[in-house]
């Protein structure tokens, strides 16, 4: 084969070679952006996601206080923080609390409606650093429920945790000796009442039927 000849099937190979590499970024990027928007787009099934299994520092839903409490202490810090365009204060009422592990905790938080219309907002929440999410277990909180905020409304909303003692048994987790509980209220676009509503019949006149709010 010529020089000529070798020289040409070198610039096809180089040219087929960027080709592809050209499709795979494309593709890459696609999916890319397909996930990125899928994620803003799903925040509520990431939220549960992350509920469910301890992903990303979120913490566990307890039915019952735990079985024993330690000598050995734990404190716990609170923040809070809302999402882009909701024109609600939100913030954290009780001081960082230093609990046996195992004890039973209570702290509150304090939100407001600063707008002029009435709001429903939502809350998902995870703990900090993120290995003791498996281990911080909440009785009670505000985040389970949709929370309706009027014109101006303020409400004290009341969390009860406790840290469950088997994190002393987890080699990363067991050197900790402070956590933070946050939470991020988000504006709900249809929420679970109105959503309700939705389903219910009305009568041939057009008006909901007793018990609903037209």
């Amino acid at each position: 084969m010529s020089v000529t000849g070798d020289k040409a099937d070198s610039m096809s190979a180089e040219a087929a070679m960027g080709a592809r590499n050209r499709r795979v970024a494309l593709v890459c990027a696609t999916v890319g952006a397909a996930m990125l928007g899928l994620a803003y787009a799903s925040v509520p099934l990431y939220a549960l996601f992350c509920q469910v299994t301890g992903f990303g520092g979120t913490t566990q839903r307890a039915e019952k206080p735990a079985s024993s409490i330690l000598e050995r202490t734990m404190t716990v810090r609170f923040d809070a923080n809302v999402g882009d365009g909701l024109p609600w204060d939100f913030a954290p009422v009780s001081e960082p609390q230093t609990l046996h592990i195992g004890e039973n905790g209570l702290a509150f938080y304090r939100v407001t409606n600063r707008s002029n219309r009435t709001i429903v907002g939502s809350a998902t929440y995870n703990v900090t650093p993120e290995q003791a999410g498996i281990y911080f277990n909440k009785l009670a909180c505000f985040c389970f429920t949709e929370q309706r905020l009027e014109p101006g409304e303020s409400m004290d909303m009341p969390v009860s945790y406790f840290v469950d003692p088997e994190i002393v048994k987890d080699i990363d987790a067991s050197r900790l000796t402070t956590v933070t509980l946050s939470y991020t209220f988000y504006e709900v676009k249809k929420p679970a009442a109105a959503r309700a509503d939705t389903g219910k019949a009305k009568d041939p006149t057009g008006k909901p039927e007793a018990g609903t709010r037209g």
